[in-house]
């Protein structure tokens, strides 16, 4: 069963789509945050989320919308909203299921936003799995995203909109403070017993030798996805994910 609703709070209101079964017997709640330019209701979730719901009871997948992405109402993407909606979200968790545990699974900019919550407000989920997360967000985006007719108005000032599914608002303020967070110089040892990542060996997108080098130097175990693209178009690479995904957060 599926369920859209808003989580109105700090001046947010975020979109979200809850499956579930029993909510009343949910023991663990697994939030899925999606990558840039993706929304809550992608496929990706939802094959995710029919997978856990048909194999256990006592689940439920959470899964909202960034700031600008979606149906969200943001206009203009700025960091300190992706934190603001992510504590939201955390708070709305522990308020509507006190005593489940929480995990998350994200991807991509999502698993960006995660490790960046993480080094920062330390780690309130049980466990957390990330599919080939965006480490060096700021590279991708210049490299793999902006068009050089984007970049040619970013050296202006100007802002731009960019992206996949649906176009992002971003300004020069915005990249700048992705320059700024740069996660390779952070270190997140502390956390790896709880993570796991996995990457496409050929994602086009966010570099597989980036990401197998951030998790070696922080411990964190990394699974490499034979000929997996950037959004595992495949579905026996998806498959391939969502197993090892969901028997990791059910352990």
């Amino acid at each position: 069963m599926e369920r859209e609703f808003h989580i109105n709070q700090n001046g947010c209101s975020i979109p979200c789509l809850l499956y579930a079964h029993d909510h009343q017997e949910t023991k663990r709640v697994i939030l899925y945050g999606h990558g840039f330019g993706g929304h809550k209701g992608n496929r990706a979730a939802a094959r995710f989320a029919e997978h856990v719901l048909s194999k256990q009871k006592g689940v439920a997948v959470l899964c909202f919308d960034w700031p600008c992405h979606g149906e969200d109402a943001r206009k203009k993407l700025l960091l300190g909203d992706c934190e603001t909606y992510l504590d939201c979200v955390i708070d709305h968790v522990d308020a509507r299921f006190p005593e489940a545990k929480k995990q998350v699974y994200t991807t991509s900019f999502g698993g960006y936003l995660l490790l960046k919550y993480l080094s920062e407000h330390g780690n309130p989920f049980e466990k957390l799995a990330l599919r080939c997360p965006a480490i060096p967000m700021y590279d991708v985006l210049m490299r793999a995203i902006i068009l050089p007719e984007e970049q040619a108005k970013l050296d202006k000032g100007k802002d731009v909109s960019v992206g996949f599914d649906r176009k992002i608002r971003i300004s020069p303020d915005f990249l700048e403070s992705l320059r700024e967070n740069d996660l390779r110089q952070r270190d997140f040892t502390p956390y790896a017993d709880e993570l796991i990542i996995l990457h496409g060996t050929k994602d086009e997108i966010v570099p597989f030798a980036e990401v197998e080098g951030f998790a070696g130097k922080n411990h964190i175990p990394f699974f490499p996805i034979q000929n997996a693209d950037h959004r595992f178009s495949d579905p026996g690479t998806m498959r391939e994910a969502i197993g090892l995904i969901a028997e990791f957060l059910e352990d």
